[in-house]
C-alpha cells in the first residue's frame, strides 16, 4: 500500500537494518525522519537511498537514552516533515563485551537498558500522548524492533537479552493502550542479520549455519527486516496489533 504523505521517524537509522527500514519506508510512499546519535557520511549515504525513493529524508541528531530530548525530536520531525504518523524504535547498541553473565556490571548494564528500553519506552510514551490528544482518524502505527533474545537466552550478553524482553512487553502495553484510537502496535524480531553489530560473532554464526541451526541455512540481510516493517507500517493488517513478526529464518520455530 502506498502512503504518500505518511512521516516515519526511525531512530537508530543511520545505517544497518535502520538504513533498511528507512529505505523500505521511503520505498511504500513515507518520507523519512532519520534519527542517529551520530552524524557522518553514513547518514549522507541514508539520506540520499531515500531521495532516490523520491522522498523527503532529514537527519534529526538526538540521544533517545535522553527522554528530556524526545519532545524537541518529534517537533523537529513535524517542523521538517509534519507530524509524525509511523514510529518505527529500532536505535539499540549491543553490551560493552560479551562475557560470563556472573560479570555484567551495573555500568554496562545501565548504560544497554538506558538505550535499548527505557529511550524506546519514553519516546513511544511522548508519541502515544501526542496521538491520545489528537485522537481517532488518522492512519498511524508503531513497529519495535527487538530480537530473537527476546524469547532466546544468550548469557554471554544477558543485559541485552533482558531489554528485548521488556521490548516485547512494551509492544503489548502500548497495543493495548492505543487500541482505543486504533493505533496498531507491532514487534518485529529479527535473527541472525548480517549488519556490524553481528560481525563480531561471524565465525560462530557461520559453524551454527553449516550445522543446521537454522532451517534457512544463511545471514539475514536488513533489506528483509526493512521489508517487513514497511508492511506492518502501511496498514495493510487491519485488525492485527500487538503482533509480532520473527524475521529470523526459522531459528526460534520448535523442532524435534
Amino acid at each position: 500500500m502506498r502512503e504518500d504523505g505518511s512521516v516515519a521517524l526511525v531512530t537508530g537509522a543511520r545505517r544497518g537494518i535502520g538504513r533498511a527500514i528507512a529505505v523500505a519506508l521511503a520505498a511504500a510512499g513515507h518520507d523519512v525522519a532519520v534519527n542517529d546519535v551520530v552524524e557522518d557520511a553514513a547518514v549522507a549515504e541514508t539520506l540520499g537511498a531515500v531521495a532516490a525513493h523520491g522522498r523527503r529524508g532529514v537527519f534529526l541528531r538526538a540521544d533517545i537514552a535522553d527522554a528530556a530530548g524526545h519532545a524537541h525530536l518529534l517537533d523537529a520531525a513535524a517542523a521538517a516533515l509534519g507530524p509524525v504518523s509511523v514510529l518505527v524504535n529500532n536505535a539499540g547498541v549491543s553490551v560493552a563485551r560479551r562475557g560470563d553473565l556472573t560479570e555484567v556490571t551495573p555500568e554496562s548494564f545501565d548504560r544497554l537498558i538506558a538505550i535499548n528500553l527505557r529511550g524506546a519506552f519514553f519516546l513511544t510514551q511522548a508519541v502515544a500522548r501526542r496521538w491520545l490528544a489528537e485522537g481517532a482518524g488518522r492512519r498511524r502505527a508503531i513497529v519495535t524492533i527487538s530480537s530473537v533474545n527476546a524469547e532466546m537466552a544468550s548469557p554471554d550478553r544477558g543485559e541485552y537479552c533482558i531489554a528485548k524482553a521488556g521490548l516485547a512487553m512494551l509492544t503489548k502495553l502500548f497495543a493495548v493502550r492505543l487500541a482505543e484510537i486504533e493505533v496498531p502496535v507491532f514487534e518485529v524480531r529479527p535473527g541472525i542479520i548480517r549488519t556490524d553489530m553481528t560481525a563480531v560473532a561471524r565465525e560462530r554464526y557461520e559453524r551454527a549455519f553449516a550445522a543446521g541451526t537454522l532451517p534457512v541455512r544463511r545471514w539475514g540481510e536488513p533489506e528483509e527486516v526493512g521489508r517487513a516493517v514497511a508492511a506492518l507500517a502501511g496498514g495493510g493488517f487491519g485488525f492485527a496489533t500487538g503482533t509480532v513478526v520473527r524475521v529470523d529464518g526459522g531459528l526460534t520455530v520448535e523442532r524435534l
